[in-house]
């Protein structure tokens, strides 16, 4: 994409990132402190330069965007049929490597507020009520990064949503320079949006652009391993960095990151598929050229023959999230919100806040290695998760997680097995707990890409993300108003089996199905 108004931004970007440089190199003697430092007029230009090139390279994106020719209805359901029942290729592969580098880069970023969060009360003299609206206010700004560009990926491309997620972690490397606590708060926010909006693009791009035979397990395996060596590399960085460069660096590395994401997509072609259902016809078949995808009538092999095409859904927010609600899709929409929601209080809450009241219980000692073990448990079951979902059913599988979730809730509630003197029964619990709701997460964002349509697709994942993250925000709302274990089990339990049996009475099976592309008329709204 020939787009040089990116370009232009990007560059003045970096140099405003660049300008907060010396000052956080002149706080090397004191160990990076930089509390109470004066803002200079380097920092002043470089935040001015910093959002003059997020406008820029923004206006450019849109632009680039709104200005393609749109056909309406598009038939194009033999292209679509050839992108389903295509062979894997080595430019499928290469796809999906540089995708799960951006996802670990994108988890990296709310992995590290753990790690930050003691070095930044230390030097700001923070309490620990006040230091912990910093992780809240990511998380919130996660649920509206989710929202947003779920959004803003179905009208200007998936491709161009990822360009601008990268700016954004480039630019937002300055909240590493802050010299005001409040400040910090602000960049953290602008840091959650734009890690809420990656990851439900990237699964949109790839579920878009793989084989239907292939996309299951593809897209499972891609997810569970996002997120784990996300937080691998962030937890690495910061036993290795934090040490030399403070806390700060910590917040710094989303330059280099963003600007590897920034390079490798020069390499991501746009989905095939979003192009055609806006009418780039020639340039989606060159992209379907690049994966050795060759234009046929029919596809054989298929389980089931391509749905109708999507006719073009309205542009606005509202008129998207209209399409998630018609009667084809409001009750699949409703599942996996809960689903979504559910997890968040499971992750968020239950698991998060665990330690805690194990300590207080007086399992402080065995509480890590407990936890630690249950987490290397969890790795190959990635794998499992990725199988089950692709070779037995997706929604089975969905619902099998969920209930294996349930089930170890339920025991927690009514066994209190952190109340027990021996370590051994709640380890166990606690690695199936992990296992199911590890499975979760992984299945939740590839399964949201593949009940929409293309031209919902984008605003659909990005509905659900933001549901995942809002129980993020909910798990330490309810610890404060109930400070209780059971309080917590109880809290995920709920919507996890509610999600589960929406799921058994109206979710659809989608492995190596294609993806689905009709849709319901949407009401006039804009």
């Amino acid at each position: 994409m020939k787009n040089y108004g990116v370009w232009l931004g990007a560059a003045a970007i970096i140099a405003g990132v660049g300008l907060h440089v010396p000052d956080y190199v002149m706080a090397a003697p004191d160990h990076f402190m930089m509390a109470g430092m004066a803002m200079g007029t380097p920092m002043s230009i470089g935040m001015s330069l910093i959002i003059g090139g997020l406008a820029v390279a923004g206006w450019s994106l849109i632009s680039y965007g709104r200005a393609q020719k749109i056909e309406g209805a598009v038939s194009a359901a033999d292209r679509f049929a050839a992108i389903d029942g295509a062979k894997l290729s080595r430019a499928h592969v290469v796809l999906a490597v540089l995708l799960t580098v951006g996802l670990v880069v994108d988890t990296m970023k709310p992995a590290s507020l753990g790690f930050v969060l003691p070095g930044m009360r230390e030097e700001y003299g923070l309490s620990t009520a006040i230091v912990a609206t910093f992780p809240l206010t990511a998380l919130f700004g996660t649920v509206v990064g989710s929202l947003i560009w779920g959004y803003v990926a179905d009208v200007i491309g998936r491709r161009s949503t990822i360009v601008f997620s990268s700016l954004l972690y480039v630019g937002t490397s300055i909240c590493g320079f802050m010299p005001a606590f409040e400040w910090n708060l602000v960049m953290c926010f602008i840091m959650g949006a734009s890690a809420g909006g990656m990851l439900p693009t990237v699964y949109a791009l790839m579920s878009e652009s793989v084989p239907s035979r292939y996309r299951g397990w593809l897209l499972v395996l891609q997810s569970g391993l996002g997120a784990t060596l996300g937080y691998l590399v962030a937890s690495g960085a910061a036993a290795a960095l934090v040490p030399l460069l403070s806390w700060r660096f910590l917040w710094v590395l989303n330059f280099p990151t963003g600007l590897l994401l920034l390079v490798l997509c020069v390499w991501i072609p746009e989905s095939p598929r979003f192009l055609l259902s806006i009418g780039r016809n020639a340039e989606a078949e060159r992209v379907m050229r690049t994966y050795g995808i060759q234009l046929v009538s029919g596809v054989p092999g298929m389980k089931t023959a391509p749905a109708p095409v999507t006719p073009l859904v309205r542009r606005s927010f509202a008129g998207k999230i209209g399409g998630l609600l018609v009667p084809r899709y409001r009750w699949r929409t409703v599942a996996v919100l809960l689903y979504g929601l559910g997890w968040g209080l499971v992750n968020w809450g239950f698991v998060t806040f665990l330690p805690t009241f194990l300590a207080g219980s007086g399992m402080a000692a065995s509480a890590p290695s407990m936890i630690f073990t249950a987490s290397l448990l969890t790795v190959p079951a990635t794998g499992l998760a990725a199988f089950l979902y692709a070779r037995w059913s997706s929604r089975w599988s969905i619902i099998v997680y969920a209930m294996a979730t349930v089930v170890v809730l339920a025991l927690f509630v009514v066994l209190r097995p952190e109340q027990w003197p021996t370590a051994g029964p709640l380890t166990a619990m606690l690695t199936v707990l992990l296992i199911g709701a590890g499975g979760m997460i992984a299945m939740l964002s590839p399964y949201a890409a593949e009940i929409y349509p293309t031209a919902l697709r984008g605003t659909g994942s990005g509905l659900v993300a933001a549901a995942s993250k809002a129980g993020g925000l909910a798990g330490p709302l309810i610890v404060a108003a109930s400070p209780s274990l059971t309080t917590l089990a109880l809290a995920g339990l709920v919507p996890v089996a509610l999600a589960a049996f929406a799921i058994w009475r109206t979710g659809i099976e989608t492995a190596a199905r294609p993806l689905v592309e009709a849709v319901d008329p949407v009401p006039a709204t804009d």
